[in-house]
Parts: structure tokens; sequence; C-alpha cells
């Protein structure tokens, strides 16, 4: 974990015994949050990208399931070299919270993704994501500078913009679709909110906990998926090797993506952090272009530019 140096009394100072920060500290440590939650938003979209392209041959439980033990190995590895101590009940708790939103967000993101369109599905996932936490950051005391509220709207714009939720339309998207998506959104707001809870000395013990929870409930449902196709005698499509390995790389993508979330959140607000991490679409969108060879619209691209400026923002409004 990267601490900051604080300015303070120090033995063995020259002068007045007072330690000097390096020059531009305060600026570094304005920018670090931001680093870490924008780190965030790249692998996230990135592990969105995997996800998705390994559910086009696969069941997404069972996608998921496997995505998530890869990531529980990953965060189990962490805790071990760190050494940090196991927490109370108090980040134990917020954990599950965390774990039980993840078996839910993830449930009706890749549904909503199976009956709709991304550019429809992941806008409003995003922008849910990234308003409740908001909203909750706010109401408890938090207070950004004016520049990083300018931010934080030009930031929920450009996750729109980039993925399509503001631009011409022409297809229609079915109710049960739209209210997953937002199921999804609210998933994810409460997995920021319960993890931004959580106590700094609790290191990542507290995704430990999510995992167990939502490898739980996943495999649930995946064997009672198993035991109803059993019993109606319909055949389940083999998981291709293609398949196996964009799940795993999407898991352990996600929980590095965690990991970077909960650095970033413990060492700024959570309102403008999740602002920043909500930007995953961009990421995913490259890799379209990139990989895919999808074309970008005039709004993504505008998206994208929006982006670059909300960043901007919030690190200056903090600063403020």
């Amino acid at each position: 974990m990267v601490r900051v140096a604080r300015v303070g009394r120090g033995a063995g100072t020259r002068g007045a015994g007072v330690a000097r920060p390096f020059p531009g500290a305060a600026l570094f440590t304005v920018w670090v949050p931001v680093l870490l939650a924008f780190a965030c938003a790249v692998v996230y979209g990135v592990a969105d990208y995997c996800g998705g392209r390994a559910t086009r041959n696969a069941s997404s439980t069972v996608v998921s399931l496997i995505g998530q033990i890869a990531s529980l190995i990953l965060v189990g590895t962490i805790v071990l070299i760190a050494g940090t101590s196991v927490p109370g009940w108090h980040d134990w708790a917020w954990g599950g919270l965390a774990g039980v939103a993840t078996a839910v967000a993830l449930g009706s993101f890749y549904h909503a993704l199976s009956h709709g369109a991304m550019t429809v599905v992941a806008p409003i996932t995003a922008v849910t994501s990234a308003a409740i936490p908001i909203a909750f950051g706010l109401i408890t005391g938090e207070r950004p500078g004016v520049l990083a509220i300018f931010g934080m709207v030009l930031g929920v714009a450009a996750v729109a913009l980039v993925s399509g939720a503001i631009g011409p339309r022409h297809t229609t998207t079915p109710r049960v679709t739209l209210l997953l998506a937002l199921v999804a959104g609210t998933g994810f707001a409460v997995i920021f909110v319960a993890l931004d809870r959580t106590s700094s000395k609790s290191g990542m013990w507290p995704l430990v906990a999510a995992r167990i929870v939502s490898i739980s409930l996943a495999a649930t449902v995946v064997f009672a998926g198993r035991q109803r196709s059993a019993a109606a005698r319909i055949p389940l499509p083999a998981l291709r090797s293609e398949s196996w390995r964009l799940a795993v790389i999407a898991g352990i993508f996600d929980m590095s993506a965690n990991v970077l979330y909960v650095l970033a959140v413990r060492r700024g607000l959570l309102s403008i952090v999740v602002v920043v991490a909500a930007l995953y679409p961009v990421s995913t969108v490259c890799l379209a272009f990139g990989i895919d060879k999808e074309r970008a619209s005039r709004w993504q691209f505008s998206g994208m530019a929006l982006a670059v400026g909300a960043l901007v923002l919030v690190s200056l409004g903090k600063a403020g």
C-alpha cells in the first residue's frame, strides 16, 4: 500500500527540526486517488470486455463463477503476502454486503447484455453506479470543490457519450432489459459504497469476504441451473477453452480493479473517486475499436475528450 508522507516533526532534521515535504507533495497527494481511480477504470473496462467476449460462447453465470474463483485466488495471495491482520466483524460485514451486491450486479448485468445492446445497457449501468455513491458521499458530508463538482458532471456525461446513451439510436430495448441494467448499476453502486465503509487497517480482507459470498451465491445459481437442465434433459453447451481463458482473465482484471478502487477511495472522496472509476466504458470501447474493428462515432470521441476534462477538473477541484 502506498503511503504519502505527512509534514510533521521528526528527529534528525536540520534547522527547526521540521521535515519539509518534497516539492509538489500537495499536488502529488491530490493526484494519487485520481490516478488510482483512473487505473481502476481502465482495468474494469478490460475485465468487462473479456467477460463479454467469454459469454458469447458460454453461459454468463458459469463465466462469472470462473472469473470470481480466479479473482479469489488473486486477492487471497495479496492478503497473504501483505500479512494484514484479520479484521473485525465490521469489515467482514461490509465485505459480505459487497459480495451479495456483486452476485446480483453481475447476474443482472450479463443477463441484460444477453437481451439488449451494450450501448444501451452499459451507460445505464455506469451512470447509475456513479450517481448513487455521489449522492451518498454528499449526504454523509463530503464537500468537493466547485471545479470538482463540474468535473463530476462532465464525468457522468462522458460515460453516457462514450457508451452511446447520448446520440442517434435505431433500436428499441425491452423494459425488462432496462430494469436489469438499473439493478446492475445499483448493485455496483452498493459495492462502491460498501468498500468505502471498510477501515484502512483491514487491508484487502473485505474483498476476500466479498468474493467468498459472491462465489457461494453464483455456485448455487449454476448448480440449480444444471439440476433443472438435467431434469428437463436439456443438453448444456461445452465451455470452450477460449471462454475459460477469457473468464479467468476477466476475473483477474476485475479483482485488480477492485484493489485499485479500495486504494483510491481510502485516499480520496467517494463522490470523486466513483466518477473517475465509472469511466470504465472508455477502455471497453477502445478495445472494441482496436480488436473488434468497431467504428467510433463523433459522440464517442466527444465523450473521450470530456473524460480527459473531467479528470483534470476533479483533481484541481480536490486541490482547492
